[in-house]
């Protein structure tokens, strides 16, 4: 049986249009070593924006205002793995600069500018939003 969950993700942006990526440890689950949105599983009875609040919270210490979807549908696929995975994704903006960030899990927590992006090993969730969606947010 495959396993089947949802996630949120949040694509935050601040004044610069720079984009705050995680860049996930060995250990991560899944895309391990790569660079991701922030965010997380939906925990039973959340919806997915109260999911994107609470692990941008728990990842970086950060909250935010308005949260709009920006893109919800499968996980791209990826050889081996075994999972069935709805992707929500959200995007906000901050004034939050980098010292604000707090490390709650990963490697490191950064604002990238944008033409710094595609320059990192992305996560294939991370990689089809910013391919097709970055210029909505």
């Amino acid at each position: 049986m495959v396993a089947t969950y949802d996630v949120a993700l949040v694509l935050l942006v601040d004044p610069s249009g720079a984009v705050l990526l995680q860049h996930r440890d060995e250990h991560a689950p899944v895309s391990p070593n790569q660079w991701s949105l922030p965010g997380g599983h939906l925990e039973p009875g959340e919806s997915p924006e109260q999911a994107a609040r609470r692990e941008l919270l728990e990842e970086t210490g950060l909250t935010v205002g308005e949260l709009h979807p920006l893109w919800s549908g499968p996980r791209p696929h990826e050889p081996g793995f075994p999972h069935t995975v709805t992707v929500h994704i959200f995007r906000g903006a901050t004034f939050a600069r980098q010292e604000d960030v707090v490390l709650g899990e990963g490697r490191a927590m950064v604002f990238v500018p944008r033409d710094e992006l595609f320059n990192r090993k992305l996560a294939a969730s991370t990689a089809a939003v910013l391919s097709t969606r970055l210029g909505d947010a």
